[in-house]
């Protein structure tokens, strides 16, 4: 059930995607302590963005899950997540922003239902 939905002004091949697919699928499962099954994540690459006024690479995430998420635990992702931009998109961590949601588990749907 977590998921990271990422945005980003930079265009995104299929390589690159499927790289950044495995890698955040394997961070969010390793540091919210889920099994990678229940991981989702999609990445909508040249969407139009700017930040602090600029359209220089430029990054937005949310990550939703069913517990696992607090202080230490969103602070470690933030990290992960910005090494994992930075690198496979250049994208510096100064202009990247996540917003972690915490989620009741009457409010997250799956397989005609909920958790």
């Amino acid at each position: 059930m977590p998921t990271l939905n990422l945005s980003t002004n930079v265009p995104v091949d299929a390589v690159t995607s499927s790289d950044i697919l495995k890698d955040c699928t394997r961070v969010l499962a390793k540091i919210i302590g889920k099994p990678e099954s229940y991981v989702m994540i999609s990445i909508n690459g040249g969407v139009p963005m700017s930040f602090a006024g600029s359209e220089e690479p430029a990054a937005y995430g949310e990550v939703i899950s069913i517990g696992g998420l607090g202080a230490g635990v969103n602070g470690k992702l933030s990290s992960a997540l910005a090494e994992i931009l930075e690198s496979k998109l250049s994208i510096d961590s100064s202009r990247f922003y996540i917003k972690f949601y915490d989620v009741q588990r009457s409010y997250f749907g799956f397989n005609g239902s909920t958790f």
